[in-house]
């Protein structure tokens, strides 16, 4: 399915057709039961709110804004993925905006997002520490401990970050360079269901 070149004001129209997510930094908690999720922007405002939807072979992650309007959602693409494709939907289209795909690894955490039509990467998210990443991948303890991502670039420069934080709820940041040219809504979309993905494996 194609892409409305519409989307959004994200570079190349990779954003979505109901809310426009175009700060610099976001807050990202998680409640303290299920994989619920309050996005906050650099104003403290309620960007997103999201929660997985349960009892389903397929992981389903939809998001909406602060009046209840679905405006994503992030899908698995097969049923009990290890290492799948997982489509990220524009609400009001039904068009994938981005797919995530994530290299599994032991000793590391990388996932990249790409163009759903070509296939190409634009961006791809990757943790600071393998050794953590070994911990969380055999020691469900260690997903206590909160992880740090660094966000690049296709041309593999750095253009953001994602930060844990030591918290009762599971709390994190998502920053990301206003110059840079990776879909910031994807990302930060990639970010918001990346703990809940990376959790559950």
């Amino acid at each position: 399915m194609s892409r409305s070149s519409g989307h959004g004001s994200a570079p190349g129209g990779y954003g979505f057709s109901r809310v426009s997510l175009d700060d610099d930094y976001y807050e990202v908690e998680q409640s303290l039961v299920r994989n619920k999720y309050v996005v906050r922007n650099s104003a403290d405002e309620v960007a997103l709110r999201g929660k997985q939807k349960m009892f389903k072979m397929k992981e389903e992650f939809p998001f909406v804004d602060d009046d209840d309007r679905e405006v994503f959602s992030v899908k698995a693409g097969g049923i009990m993925d290890v290492a799948g494709n997982y489509a990220v939907t524009d609400a009001e289209t039904g068009e994938e905006v981005v797919v995530l795909d994530e290299d599994f690894s032991l000793f590391d955490e990388v996932w990249t997002i790409r163009d759903p039509d070509s296939g190409s990467e634009l961006a791809t998210i990757e943790t600071r520490s393998k050794p953590l990443a070994a911990l969380r991948h055999t020691v469900s303890l260690a997903n206590l401990i909160p992880n740090k991502y660094d966000i690049f670039d296709a041309d593999g420069s750095k253009v953001g970050a994602i930060e844990g934080q030591f918290s009762l709820r599971d709390t994190y940041t998502v920053s990301v360079d206003a110059d840079g040219d990776v879909p910031r809504e994807a990302v930060l979309a990639a970010a918001c269901v990346l703990d809940a993905l990376e959790n559950q494996e």
